[in-house]
């Protein structure tokens, strides 16, 4: 047992590995009775695998964790709460098929007899539910109610299993306004009844409505611990990026295609999708490079995939050459001839059992249809072709995409919306994990592409890429559009005054 401590929870130089990644490195965190502490960092910052070693998710492997001045070793998820550390996750972990009283009392249902009190496990259930004033009918399936009552029951459920630290990680993703309000009224109800609460999310704005302090981590290290009142939002952001502002003031707009002064391609008026993005006005042009910029969780990759059907907006509509689409799939937006590249490669791009070969006609094989076979001949003429003008390193078109690299991977899902000869191609995160040499290749491409008339919507959480590489470029912070640079004026030092502004 260690000597008493001021803080409710103190995790002391607490390292983690994971083979050829160390996702923590000696990281320190705190925690006050009565707190409300943000958890900030960008992807791979380390936010997740500290909330996971401080529950018993993982074990850490160096350091120390004392909760109420005691040295704690979880060696399993169920510990944390049973000393009192309650954790409610970004995705609901409770059972929708169940009523809302039982998974408030799941696995500790009062009993009579050997038998469920349902009567008492009723009445406990709204006693819980009123400590945070919500009023529901508790008998009724959780299904029955909207993520965001089922997002308040979880917490609920968290709080009468005696927690001393509620951890909150991202419980404001799929909330909308309102009901984040509603949210930041019962954190600040539960914080006056002295708990401490850990807050993990993305959105500055919430942030600094509701957080005493933030801790912000990078690359799976400690950078600072602030006051929230003590550090400007554009201090916040230059710290999760790792770029000094002031270092940025000469940074000037790199080569790229020409200011494009043809026609309008695509036109989007108030589009919106609750819990996703807010209504939003973009325009991009024939041959023009439009990027989209903004911290994780700005709504940037949810834009993307509402303008090409793969989530279905709520509201607004989307002009091609200025008519009105309604686009309710992938499919609709490529028989248009619009291409989209996702974020993560590995599950929603290459297909790791197929060849280079058959990656790379995929596109072009679903958009001529199942009544048009493309024949081998023709497959591999195509894949030979982009495997040699994208320098693609690989033995053969017919080695399976599963044994490339990263950058080589990334590569094949270009070539397959190239050979789709597509109008518009939205790109996100493109160069993400690939080496220095394949991320200049692909950038050289997508420059090229768009002086020969190409239209690019291009995500990038890499400012300098952003900067090197678009013609406009839309702000997006908390899902929704705050700003538009174009031309000269992109610098890295815009965008992040941009991202941060109030």
């Amino acid at each position: 047992m260690k000597e008493s401590t001021p803080f409710l929870l103190d995790a002391q130089r607490v390292s983690k590995t994971f083979p050829g990644v160390r996702a923590l490195v000696g990281v320190d965190f705190s925690l006050r009775k009565g707190e409300v502490h943000a958890l900030m960092g960008e992807n791979g910052a380390g936010k997740s695998t500290l909330i996971k070693t401080l529950t018993g998710v993982y074990r850490r492997e160096e350091g120390e964790i004392l909760l109420d001045g005691i040295s704690i070793d979880f060696k399993a998820p169920y510990e944390a709460p049973e000393a009192g550390i309650s954790t409610v996750y970004q995705e609901v972990n409770l059972i929708p098929t169940l009523t809302v009283a039982e998974n408030l009392f799941l696995g500790r249902q009062p009993m009579t007899l050997g038998r469920i009190d349902w009567r008492k496990l009723n009445r406990r259930a709204k006693e819980a539910l009123g400590r945070l004033d919500l009023d529901l009918d508790v008998s009724l399936p959780l299904s029955a109610y909207s993520i965001a009552i089922q997002q308040m029951v979880a917490i609920a459920r968290a709080v009468d299993i005696e927690a001393k630290v509620l951890v909150l990680d991202e419980p404001t993703s799929s909330l909308d306004v309102k009901e984040s309000a509603r949210l930041f009224d019962i954190m600040r109800r539960l914080k006056e009844q002295g708990l401490g609460i850990v807050f993990v999310t993305h959105f500055l704005d919430q942030v600094y409505e509701v957080s005493d302090r933030i801790t912000v981590l990078r690359n799976g290290s400690l950078v600072g611990v602030w006051n929230a009142a003590d550090l400007p939002r554009v201090e916040l952001v230059s710290k999760m990026m790792g770029k000094e502002l002031r270092a940025l003031e000469g940074t000037t707009r790199g080569p790229g295609a020409g200011e494009a002064d043809k026609e309008g391609l695509l036109r989007t008026k108030g589009l919106g999708r609750k819990g996703a993005i807010h209504p939003l006005n973009l325009e991009l042009k024939a041959g023009e490079i439009l990027g989209l910029a903004g911290l994780l969780g700005s709504g940037r990759t949810e834009t993307a995939e509402t303008i090409y059907g793969i989530a279905q907006a709520d509201e607004g509509c989307v002009e091609i050459d200025g008519v009105n689409r309604v686009l309710k799939s992938p499919r609709d937006s490529l028989k248009l001839g619009f291409g989209y590249c996702p974020e993560d490669r590995k599950v929603s791009g290459v297909i790791d059992e197929l060849s280079v070969r058959e990656n790379i006609v995929l596109a072009l094989q679903a958009k001529q249809g199942v009544l048009r076979r493309l024949g081998r001949k023709a497959q591999l003429e195509i894949a030979d072709r982009f495997i040699k003008s994208l320098g693609i390193a690989t033995p053969s078109a017919e080695q399976k995409v599963k044994h490339l690299s990263g950058g080589n991977q990334q590569k094949v899902i270009l070539a397959r919306w190239l050979a789709a000869h597509p109008r518009l191609l939205i790109l996100d995160e493109p160069t993400r994990g690939i080496d220095v040499g394949a991320r200049t290749e692909i950038q050289r491409t997508i420059l090229k592409l768009a002086e020969e008339g190409m239209s690019i919507l291009f995500i990038s959480a890499e400012l300098s890429e952003v900067v090197r590489c678009c013609n406009r470029v839309a702000v997006l912070r908390d899902r929704h559009k705050i700003g538009e640079l174009h031309g000269a004026d992109i610098t890295e030092s815009a965008l992040m005054a941009t991202i941060a502004q109030g």
